[in-house]
């Protein structure tokens, strides 16, 4: 069996670096993420707020007072979006 210890001393940086991560780049890809996941769910939720028809807004409103204050900051950051869709797939390269 042969053991290619270039790419194992790489994948042992490798997990070292993730793992101990000081200038939290990795945090602050998985934050962003999270906050784009967010925006994502309150679109669905609330996306009649700014115009977009929602057949579901009325069992969405249950989720109103526990999402209420953060409705401004969403809207605020979705209006100034071009396409949501673009920008999710625009990351990774999905060309053959």
């Amino acid at each position: 069996m042969h053991v290619d210890w270039t790419k194992v001393i790489a994948d042992v940086g490798g997990f070292f670096r993730g793992a101990f991560d000081f200038r939290e780049r990795a945090t602050s890809v998985v934050r962003k993420e999270a906050y784009e996941e967010n925006d994502i769910f309150m679109l669905l939720c609330f996306a009649d707020l700014i115009g977009i028809p929602v057949p579901t807004s009325y069992y969405s409103l249950e989720l109103l007072p526990y999402l209420a204050d953060e409705l401004t900051g969403w809207e605020k950051r979705i209006v100034e979006r071009k396409s949501v869709l673009a920008e999710k797939f625009g990351k990774h390269d999905w060309c053959c």
